[in-house]
């Protein structure tokens, strides 16, 4: 077996360290996560995706999640709700802009903890310049 050298473990070790490769691996944790509890059906991380059949997209792009909540406090509190409980068709503000009626309720396919996980990192996106 053969050991690595120092300066290829130093190498290594610089390269996690960086921010954008910390970054890009907490986006395909967090990628994962949303595609295994089935967020993907109805999201796309950029605005501008199409829906079935060349509809608006079901549910709005994350993103645009993003810069709608941005600078809120209670965002991450509030969307973590919806995420679970699900949101009211009457009262939404993604009207004409998705085809999706309302976000259903998703505690059976995602614990609280994820949610909160995966609400943050939406949270955290920026728009594209």
């Amino acid at each position: 077996m053969t050991r690595p050298t120092p300066l290829a473990l130093a190498l290594v070790l610089a390269a996690l360290a960086t921010p954008g490769a910390q970054a890009a691996g907490k986006d395909d944790a967090n990628l994962k996560l949303a595609t295994t509890s089935g967020c993907m059906t109805c999201h796309n991380i950029e605005p501008g995706g199409k829906g079935p059949d060349g509809l608006a997209p079901i549910g709005p792009a994350w993103k645009d999640v993003a810069a709608r909540y941005k600078g809120q406090k209670d965002a991450s509190t509030k969307l973590t709700h919806i995420v679970l409980t699900g949101s009211n068709p009457y009262e939404s503000h993604w009207k004409g802009k998705v085809s999706g009626l309302a976000m259903p309720p998703n505690a059976v396919a995602i614990k609280e903890a994820d949610a909160k996980q995966l609400v943050k990192w939406i949270l955290s996106l920026e728009a594209a310049k």
